[in-house]
């Protein structure tokens, strides 16, 4: 698992090659087995493959030609099932993002690369996937192989990025 984590990286190039039927429904399982608040899977996944509506994923991404040129993009939907979990939180979303992750990772260990996508026109997606009223997307997904190779990123040391027990501000200790 942790060289999928590893090897995943958002792709914003992608070969003129169709994904595999095969691969595609390992990654859409892999969604499938996510877990999800009170076991409701509110999700359901739109996978658009049609050249046509590719061409409008880009007006429809602020601009984003790379997420048209993938060979298929999945929509990651959510009901509006408003259950809020203890801690403040809508299950729903919190629930879809997970078995987001679990798409962009699925497809990292097959060798296939995606962008989460977040910039988009809600209403716009709506109709373009004609999605009913008690449904919305969180993201999109572009999937495709890669045109370039990953590029080494500046990660924060966990020394940063972890406390234990309390919470601890390393910005203050640095400041002082």
């Amino acid at each position: 698992m942790i060289k999928a984590i590893r090897d995943r990286y958002s792709v914003r190039s992608f070969k003129d090659q169709p994904i595999e039927s095969e691969k595609l429904n390992e990654i859409l399982e892999a969604a499938r087995f996510a877990p999800s608040s009170r076991n409701i899977q509110p999700w359901h996944f739109v996978v658009i493959e049609d050249s046509e509506m590719r061409k409008q994923l880009t007006d429809i991404c602020k601009g984003q030609n790379f997420v048209a040129q993938a060979p298929l993009t999945i929509a990651i939907c959510v009901n509006n099932y408003d259950y809020t979990m203890a801690c403040g939180e809508r299950a729903a979303i919190v629930d879809a993002a997970i078995a987001g992750e679990h798409i962009a990772l699925q497809a990292a260990d097959l060798g296939i690369g995606s962008c989460w996508i977040g910039a988009f026109y809600q209403d716009e997606i709506r109709q373009l996937l004609d999605l009913p009223a008690d449904y919305r997307v969180i993201g999109l997904l572009p999937l495709g192989y890669p045109t370039q190779q990953k590029r080494e990123r500046t990660l924060k040391p966990l020394s940063e990025i972890v406390s234990y027990n309390r919470f601890a501000d390393h910005r203050r200790a640095d400041e002082s």
